[in-house]
């Protein structure tokens, strides 16, 4: 469990620094704070009129004094908004000016368009795409950039563990362990490939992981090793912990569709985006087993907690393969995996994950 504290640490620090600031989210930031404004007095100027025409209604105004009331409600709404926006105003002023300086990353290589209410900005970076630099060369390394195939992605999936008998999804419902007490952690890295030369929406992805699934018995069960069979018995003593735990490293391979909006660059070239909209991956994995544990807690007899580690293979194949899929919005989404190769030898008992799946591009 330590090991995996430190990896979800290390997962979560490589996320963090994924999320860093960029220039298109801060002008979109900057954009949201001016609409913000700009509806809050306008709402606060229709309260306003509406209370004034009520007093109107109920003759505690005269006319005059309700059309004079409203334009100076008019005129401190307007001029709030034309303050507070032209502060915003001001930031952005200053975040295009970091851009050109090279102080903030982009998500564009090329001209960079935005809109903020009726205004929209445009301006050009300075870099490999410049006149200066638009030669042989620097055309190649850019055409190469823009339509790079292959990216790379971390993976992190947990979720619940289980197993199926005879491929039976009602076996669930009298499963010998605990349905979202047994868990598993999926940790890996992935490589995805763009099928065809030109953008397109299908790709191929494949990596490596490592997994960690776990089995909590129900019933003060535990795991009985018999010769080539393991059972599942009644331990004498009342059990607060009984894990098994099989550690496995596997090779997934997926067909990917991913939806997201190709980029259209200024001078027409069509460039591949992934990971910014829906995303389906069918495929399957095949590996193999790097060990097995069951953990087992009690207080005996006598009052004192013990906490038993066993060591012991318990008939676990060695091989594992199978099944899997994932539905994903951008970088996260609902993964199922299924293996087709029996749990334990000499049985009709197969590991099912169910749970989320971040791939972190």
């Amino acid at each position: 469990m330590k090991r995996i504290l430190i990896l979800l640490v290390l997962l979560s620090t490589t996320f963090a620094q994924s999320q860093e600031k960029t220039f298109e989210k801060e002008v979109n930031k900057i954009s949201r704070e001016i609409d913000r404004i700009t509806k809050s007095h306008k709402d606060s100027l229709k309260v306003k009129v509406k209370e004034i025409n009520k007093k109107l209604d109920r003759k505690e105004l005269t006319y005059e004094e309700a059309e004079k009331l409203k334009k100076e409600a008019a005129a401190y709404h307007a001029n709030k908004i034309e303050v507070l926006v032209s502060a915003e105003e001001l930031k952005l002023q200053q975040l295009v000016q970091d851009k050109t300086n090279g102080k903030i990353a982009s998500e564009e290589d090329d001209y960079d368009t935005f809109t903020i209410g009726k205004r929209t900005f445009r301006f050009k970076m300075f870099d490999d795409d410049d006149e200066d630099n638009d030669d042989e060369e620097h055309s190649y390394k850019r055409k190469r950039r823009r339509n790079k195939r292959t990216t790379t992605q971390f993976v992190f999936a947990l979720g619940m563990n289980n197993v199926l008998i005879d491929h039976d999804f009602g076996s669930l419902n009298n499963s010998n362990y605990k349905f979202f007490q047994s868990r598993f952690y999926e940790l890996g890295f992935t490589w995805k490939t763009r099928l065809s030369k030109y953008p397109s929406k299908g790709y191929f992805k494949y990596g490596f992981s490592f997994l960690w699934n776990n089995l909590r018995a129900d019933d003060n069960l535990y795991h009985v090793v018999n010769g080539d069979q393991t059972n599942l018995v009644v331990n004498p003593n009342t059990l607060s912990e009984s894990r098994l735990r099989h550690v496995q490293m596997t090779f997934p391979m997926h067909f990917e569709l991913d939806f997201t909006k190709n980029r259209k660059y200024s001078d027409g070239e069509i460039g591949d985006r992934t990971h910014k909209s829906f995303r389906i991956g069918l495929g399957g994995f095949f590996g193999f087993k790097l060990g097995t544990r069951q953990y087992l807690e009690y207080v005996n007899p006598q009052g004192v907690r013990i906490e038993e580690v066993q060591k012991n293979d318990f008939n676990t194949n060695t091989i594992n393969y199978g099944l899997s899929a994932y539905v994903s919005y951008k970088g996260i989404g609902w993964y199922t995996k299924y293996d087709l190769n029996p749990l334990f030898q000499n049985t009709n008992i197969r590991n099912i994950s169910m749970g989320l799946r971040f791939d972190i591009n």
